[in-house]
Order: structure tokens, then sequence, then C-alpha cells
């Protein structure tokens, strides 16, 4: 092949040419590059699912403060450098036929797998799996909600399987542990601090059992166990558990059943754990059966809190039916960031919904999704899908599950979810290593006829406090107690928490129906009822016990002569009586069958003598002895004196002299002889404040 000839200056000029196309080319495609890695981390919109029944006070007020954290975050030119974040909110409503219907919208045709899924779920649950998969379809990154623990425990099978994380501050179930569910995360406090804080006030108030009283739901049900394990640690316990239809299904006739049962116990406080629907009609039902008259103890979860913030003014029936009753509200501490979104709500909601704690745990949810999205990008990641390979013929369908696909920075954007430490509106927003919120801690309301107060403070590493929770070192041994409560009936002495109930087995006391010394026990005007210094002390020991003894009083002997107590004691023993009151007393072969109470009556030896009034007279104290002791006592007296002088004159010069002074020696040294141990001693004990001792 034959070349044209060039010189080496056209040599030259065509490899310089060469060279600057190669550059330009280069740099296109650097520019090219940047421009592609640019808009691959960062994206133009971030997706954001979220999941509430909206017609229920949580699901309603989360709606709107999603809305308004949506808005602020894009609004914010710090984060996310200027990509839409976008939060997609679901109605998942209570009507399972409605959100069927709503989900045919995306295929008609109905796989096996689907008609497995209706055969075992609820319409309802079913079409929250739908929705849910429906956000995995659909490039979303994070999903707020459910708001239910039932369907959470479901989801978050989806969660783990496509890595989207799942954050929630409703579906507060103590067991959607870390270990089962990775990627579902609880970002307010669960139920566990909940029920520890109750355990608290049932202990503070020295109430030995309880009885609760919830909807039988995952969430519930969990959370009376947790309640369960807090009081066993404080040798306390759950007397008895009544368990209500799912909220909002519960009937009025079925609330009327349980609140019965309940009525005709012992026990006396009662800790309602269910939803604001069920609640309201539980309270409403209580007041028609008189349970919340005074002696009664009703202590109430968050939800009834809830209805207080967002539902204000309350319906007077409703007011009147919560009289007295103690509950507990999420405690977010004050901040100038919260004040001014509560003076910016009324504008957000339009007047239709107050603004509770868990609105504040939605806007501050958003915000903790926002900036781990943010740090994700930060670092690099990409918000990019990949097919899932395991479940390919499963395509089409209602849910489609072929279009299903995994999150790539699922596990980045979890963990950085995990690292989020800053200060939202319900205060510092961090989590624990077993991924709890920090500082957790409750407001104790009491309601009143007036409204309600708050009577305490409940932090989870102090317990009860009058102080509020702001920091640990404020907490202290002196300051554990709380405020004076208006219990229902209007009073303010604590409830004893227990009453004699209708349906226990009374105890059997036999009482010795005796014809004398009635004073100890005896029948009143014969009728069965028993009176008397017995019956008085056994009465008075029952009423110290801190649980209720139901018994009654059974004769026993025919009233004409007094019964044996032998064969009262033997009846006791054959279990005829199942204890016994009365003057009995105890003896060695009565104690051989039988346990005796200590003894509240001690007789000792005694003489009985009878006595007679006489009267006073210089020689009263001659009276004890008759004359003619007297006169054995001076012979006595005189002869051993004789003695005395007979064995002494001769060798001690008292005893010598005059006749009168021998004579004098003699009556005196008996004297001392015959007093010595007695006299001398008796003088020395009634002289021993003066230190004088008599003696010879």
């Amino acid at each position: 092949m034959a070349f044209p000839s060039l010189s080496s200056n056209g040599i030259l000029l065509l490899l310089c040419n060469i060279t600057m196309n190669r550059v330009c080319l280069l740099a296109i495609l650097i520019i090219c590059v940047g421009r592609f890695t640019e808009g691959a981390s960062r994206p133009a919109v971030v997706n954001i699912g979220a999941m509430f029944a909206v017609s229920t006070i949580n699901g309603g007020v989360s709606k709107i403060a999603i809305k308004a954290a949506e808005e602020d975050v894009n609004a914010d030119p710090s984060i996310l450098s200027g990509t839409k974040f976008s939060v997609s909110i679901h109605d998942s409503n209570y009507s399972g036929f409605l959100s069927i219907i709503g989900g045919t919208q995306f295929l008609s045709s109905t796989t096996y797998l689907e008609q497995l899924c209706l055969t075992i779920c609820s319409y309802s649950l079913h079409f929250l799996l739908i929705t849910a998969l429906k956000y995995m379809e659909s490039d979303t990154v994070a999903i707020i909600g459910p708001q239910t623990s039932v369907m959470a425990h479901i989801i978050s099978h989806l969660a783990n399987e496509l890595h989207v994380p799942l954050l929630s501050f409703t579906a507060l179930d103590p067991t959607l542990t870390s270990l089962q569910y990775p990627y579902f995360l609880q970002t307010a406090p669960n139920d566990q601090f909940q029920m520890n804080a109750i355990g608290d006030i049932v202990s503070y108030f020295g109430w030995k059992e309880v009885v609760a009283l919830f909807t039988d739901d995952d969430q519930s049900r969990n959370g009376v166990t947790a309640l369960g394990d807090k009081l066993a640690e404080k040798m306390h316990k759950i007397s008895y558990k009544a368990v209500l239809p799912p909220d909002p299904t519960a009937t009025r006739d079925q609330v009327k059943n349980e609140l019965v049962k309940i009525q005709i116990m012992e026990y006396r406080v009662i800790v309602l754990h269910t939803f604001s629907r069920t609640g309201l009609l539980v309270f409403d039902v209580a007041k028609e059966l008189g349970m919340m008259e005074s002696e009664y103890v009703w202590i109430a979860t968050s939800w009834l809190s809830t209805v207080l913030d967002s539902k204000s003014p309350l319906p007077q029936k409703t007011k009147d039916s919560i009289q007295g009753i103690l509950t507990l509200r999420p405690h977010t501490p004050d901040s100038q960031r919260k004040r001014a979104f509560i003076s910016r709500w009324k504008k957000l909601s339009n007047g239709t919904i107050g603004l509770n704690p868990y609105g504040l745990y939605a806007y501050d949810t958003v915000w903790i999704i926002a900036h781990a999205v943010n740090l994700l990008l930060d670092q690099g990641g990409t918000i990019s899908f990949s097919k899932h390979t395991s479940i390919p013929r499963y395509g089409g369908g209602i849910m489609n599950l072929s279009a299903l696909s995994i999150f790539n920075g699922g596990q980045q954007l979890l963990e950085n979810i995990l690292q989020t430490n800053t200060t939202g509106l319900t205060g510092p927003l961090a989590f624990h290593s077993d991924r709890s919120p920090v500082n957790p801690s409750y407001d104790i309301i009491n309601i009143m006829e007036n409204g309600y107060q708050q009577v305490g403070y409940w932090y989870n590493n102090s317990g009860l406090s009058v102080v509020p929770p702001k920091t640990p070192s404020n907490w202290s041994s002196s300051n554990q107690h709380l405020g004076v409560v208006v219990w229902p009936g209007g009073t303010t002495d604590k409830p004893r928490g227990w009453v004699f109930p209708n349906n226990g087995k009374q105890l059997r006391i036999g009482v010795p129906d005796r014809v004398g010394y009635r004073a100890f026990v005896s029948r009143q005007n014969g009728t069965d009822v028993v009176k008397g210094y017995c019956i008085d002390i056994f009465l008075a020991a029952i009423k110290l016990l801190p649980y209720a003894l139901p018994h009654r009083f059974e004769l026993f002997g025919d009233g004409h002569k007094n019964p044996s107590y032998d064969e009262l004691v033997n009846m006791v023993a054959s279990g005829k009586f199942d204890a016994a009151v009365g003057d009995i007393a105890i003896v060695a072969n009565r104690t051989k069958t039988v346990d005796f109470t200590q003894p509240y009556i001690e007789s000792g030896l005694v003489v009985v003598a009878p006595l007679r009034r006489s009267n006073s007279r210089a020689w009263a104290f001659m009276q004890p002895f008759s004359p003619l002791m007297w006169g054995i006592t001076a012979a006595f007296f005189l002869i051993v004196g004789s003695v005395l002088w007979i064995l002494e004159h001769r060798i001690n010069d008292e005893f010598r002299g005059p006749p009168r002074k021998q004579i004098g020696t003699i009556l005196w040294r008996k004297y001392c002889e015959l007093t010595r141990e007695n006299g001398a001693n008796h003088l020395a004990f009634y002289s021993s404040d003066n230190q004088f001792k008599l003696h010879s």
C-alpha cells in the first residue's frame, strides 16, 4: 500500500491534532461521568412511605405532623442539597372491603399465594400488606408506620427481606425486638417502659394485686405480659386478666360482661390497656355499673392522654365517666422549637384536632429519616435497587411480587438512623444499644371534675417524682413521691384497693353460744348476730390484713348451757369450722390438733377474794392478823429475846446495865432480827432515791 509523502512539519501537525482530540474526548468523558455520578448520588426525589388509619386520633395527628415535617425538610437548604423529600401517606382505614377495592388498581389477576393470604388474613390486614408491597415496588427507601403492632409483626418480615427500614412511633409492642426484626425501629418509648411506670405507681400506693383489662391484640396482650413481669419484681401480681375484642370491634354488651365479672371480685385496682374507641366505651359502661365510685382505682395507659390532648373539649358525658382516673402521657421537655410548633399547629390542623405527643414523634421521625438519607448521600451511597432473585415465579397479581426489589443502601441507611444524635421536638433524638429511644419518661395525669392535673413524673432511671425529668442528676430519694390524687368518688384518701368479694368462699368461724361470761362472746337478743370482746379483737385484726377475708360466724351450742370447748376445737380440726373465735383456753391437748393465735388475755395464777368495804381507822394495820395470831407473835418475840439475852449478856456490853436498858436492847435486837431480810430491804427499796439503807 502506498502512502503519500509527508514532510516532518506535516507529521508533527497530525500528531498534535490527534492528541488534542483525545484530550477533548477525555474531558467530555470526565464531565459526563461526573454528571452521571452526581445524578446517581443526589437523586431528584427520595420516596418515603407512611401508613396510618387517618380516622383515628393518632392517625389524624400523624398525617398533619408528617406533612409539616416534609415541608420543613424541603424548605431547609442545609439538608439533602436540593433533593426533594417526598412522603406518600396511605390511609389504611378500618374498612377491609374498601381497602381491597383500592388495592385492585394494580392488577386484576390473583395468584395462588394471594389466595392463601386472603384465606389466612383478614381483609384489612391483607390490604395493609398490599400497601406495604406497593411502597416497596416504588423505590421507597423507608416506611413510617404501621400504626398497629399486629401489622408491624407482618410487614417487618418484608422489611427484613427487602432491606427497607420501618420506623413506627405507635406500634409499641415490647416484643418487636431488634434480633427478630432488625429493620424495624420504634421511635417512641415502647410499652415496656409504660408498664414499668404503672408497676412503680402500684408499688408506691401499696396495692398488692391488680386487674388487667385489655384488648386482644399483640400490643395490648404483650404489654400486659410486661406489666405482670414488672409487678412480680416488686412482689405484686395481676390477679385477673379480662380480655376484650380487638379495637374497635368491641360491643357494649361484650364490655359489660367483662366488667360485671370484675365487679364481683375483691380487687379494685384496674389497669386499662387498649385504644381510644374501646377505652371510652369501657368507662361509659363502668359509670353505668357504678364502678367509677369510691374504692375503685383506674389506671389508663397513654391512649387516654391522647384523647385529652386531641379531642378537648370532651362531651360532658365523657367527662363524667373518666373523673378520678390516672393516665400516662409520654413526656416531652419544653423547648423553643416545641412552643413554636404548638403555636403553628392550629393553622396546620385548621382547628380540627389537637396536638398530642405522638404528633411530635411523627414530626421527629421524618427528620430522623431525612438526616439519615442526607448522611447516606454524603457518604457516597446511592439510591439504587436490585431485583429479588428468590421470588421470580410470583409475578403479576394484586401483590405484583415480581416487582419487589432490594434497597441496596438499606443497611447503611439503617446504621445512619441508629447513629442519630440530634435534638427534635420531643427532646434528644438518639438510640440506646438495644435500639430504644434515650431518656424514656412519662407525665402522670389525674383527671378531675374541672379538667386534669399533673401529679408527677416517671423517669426510667429513677422512678416516680414531682420533679420534671430534665437530667438524671436532679433526682434523689427525697423526691420519690407523687402529688395529691383525686380518686373516683372525689376523695383524696388512698383507696384500699380491695373489698370483700361477692363471689368468694366465706370462712366458717365457730363461736361458742355460751351462758356465762357473756362479755367475751354472746348472741344478741336471740338473733344470729354475735358480739363481745373476742369478736372485736377478731374484726380489728381483719382490718389490718392487706387483702379481703370473707367470713361468717356460726354459733356452736344450744344457748342454754355452755358448750364443750374441746368439742369446738375438734370441729375446727375436722374441718367443720375453718376457725373458732372465743374465750378458748390454750391447753396442751388442744395444741396437738389446732394452731392458736398469740394470747390476747393473760390470766396467770391469781387469788380471787370477795371485796368488803370497811371503815378506815388508826388500828387498821391490825386487821390482817387475828388477836390470837398477834398474841402468839408477841410470845415468840419475848421468848426469842430472852434466849438472846441469856446468850449475849455475859460477853456483850450492850446487854448489861440497868434492867430498863437491857429490856430495851432485847426488844430492839429482836425486832432487827425479824426485819433484817424483809424490812431492811423494804426500806432500802423505797429509799433508793436518797441512797439510804436502814440496817442493824
